[in-house]
C-alpha cells in the first residue's frame, strides 16, 4: 500500500516496472519472481539502452508505453549500456525523477561508484543460482513495492 502527503493510504491499481535486460534467463527469471509479488505490478521489459530510452519518451513502437514507477537496469547491454542509460535518465528533467536501481552481475568497484555518481537509487548484483536469484528479487519487492513513495506519474 502506497501512503499519501498525509500518510493515508493511496491505492494504484498497479505498480508500473521496467526491466532493461538483454539476458533471457534473467527476463524470466525476474517476471516469475514479480508474477508472485504481493504487490500488484506490470513488468515490461526491453532489451537494450536505445529501446529503454525510447520507452520512456514514449517514441515509435513505445508511443502508448506507462510511465514507470521504478527502472531496474542492467549494465552490460548491447547498443547503450546501462550507465549511458542512467546518464541520459537523469540529466533529463521529465525522467529524472524515476527511481533506477542497477541490476547487474557486475561487481567492479567503478560500476558501482559509476551508478551512484550518475544518482542510481541502488545498485543489487545478481546472485547465483535460481533461488538467491528469486529472494533477491522478493526483497526488492518487499522494500520497493511496500514501503517506498514514488513521485507522481506525469
Amino acid at each position: 500500500m502506497l501512503m499519501s502527503p498525509g500518510n493515508s493510504p493511496v491505492s494504484r491499481p498497479f505498480i508500473e516496472i521496467l526491466l532493461v535486460e538483454d539476458s533471457e534467463p534473467d527476463v524470466l527469471l525476474t517476471q516469475e519472481a514479480f508474477a508472485d509479488a504481493r504487490v500488484p505490478n506490470r513488468v515490461h521489459v526491453v532489451r537494450d539502452g536505445v529501446e529503454a530510452l525510447r520507452f520512456l519518451r514514449c517514441e515509435g513502437e513505445f508511443r502508448e508505453a506507462p510511465r514507470p514507477d521504478v527502472i531496474l537496469l542492467d549494465i552490460n547491454m548491447p547498443r547503450k549500456n546501462g550507465l549511458e542509460v542512467l546518464t541520459e535518465i537523469k540529466a533529463d528533467s521529465e525522467l529524472s525523477t524515476i527511481p533506477v536501481v542497477m541490476l547487474t552481475t557486475s561487481q567492479a568497484e567503478d560500476d558501482v561508484v559509476g551508478a551512484y555518481s550518475r544518482h542510481a537509487s541502488g545498485y543489487v548484483v545478481k546472485p547465483v543460482g535460481f533461488d538467491n536469484f528469486l529472494q533477491a528479487i522478493r526483497a526488492f519487492e518487499d522494500f520497493w513495492l511496500t514501503f517506498v513513495r514514488f513521485p507522481p506519474r506525469a
